[in-house]
């Protein structure tokens, strides 16, 4: 492989929260663990300009500002800024706050009890593409894909695009909410041909990212018993 493959930028962060002692914290912390943060927001109107403005890899969004929810913001800032990850970091770990943060295209939820080296450890995992939730929400939102993949599909729905068998096989541990590195490891492939599988799956399946790839993967029974999206460590 070639070394200027494994050259690591710092991975950029935006923090949208209200208030301004906790936003501050949060981006000092952030600053020490050698990510970069390059923009701060208090408010839904902010939030997706400054996300257009900088293009962060993860935004970290609170759930409650002055002029809307975090679910608001998250689709200003997708909208804004597709290829951002965004991990909701709430005081709420309210199923129907948590699930409305999912359905708007949150790839991770954290309640605002986590320790710094446990934001860290996910601010990580989501910039890689994993879905990453406070222990006991998981199994929340796993549930709610099973839910939403028994429900039948539209008489008229277009059929499914094929994959080939090397995409079809990334998926699945995708699924199974493997890194990129991880699943290279796993294959014998590198990090950039994982990466190139996963973006051609996502083009032809027109998916967002890679929270919509595992529902997509239960929903075509690609996962199994062992299918669970990370969970922070307690």
């Amino acid at each position: 492989m070639n070394d200027l493959e494994d050259v690591v930028e710092p991975i950029t962060v935006m923090v949208v929260d209200d208030h301004p002692m906790w936003r501050d914290a949060v981006s000092r912390d952030l600053d020490a663990a050698g990510f970069r943060v390059v923009a701060t927001a208090d408010a839904v109107a902010s939030a997706g300009p400054r996300a257009a403005a900088t293009r962060p890899n993860v935004v970290l969004m609170d759930m409650q500002l002055p002029d809307g929810t975090g679910t608001d913001a998250t689709a200003a800032v997708l909208a804004a800024s597709p290829g951002s990850c965004v991990l909701v970091l709430s005081a709420s770990s309210e199923r129907d706050d948590v699930l409305e943060a999912v359905k708007a295209g949150a790839t991770g939820y954290l309640v605002k009890s986590a320790s710094a080296a446990e934001l860290v450890e996910a601010v990580k995992r989501t910039a890689d593409g994993q879905a990453v939730f406070t222990p006991g929400l998981a199994g929340l939102v796993l549930g709610e894909y099973r839910r939403m993949s028994t429900v039948p599909a539209a008489a008229d729905e277009m059929p499914k695009p094929t994959l080939t068998p090397r995409e079809t096989e990334v998926l699945r541990l995708v699924a199974k909410g493997l890194a990129a590195k991880q699943i290279a490891t796993r294959l014998g492939l590198s990090h950039r041909t994982v990466e190139n599988h996963v973006q051609a799956t996502l083009r032809k399946l027109q998916l967002a990212n890679r929270v919509e790839l595992t529902r997509y993967a239960i929903r075509e029974g690609l996962d199994d018993d062992q299918t669970r999206p990370a969970v922070a460590n307690p």
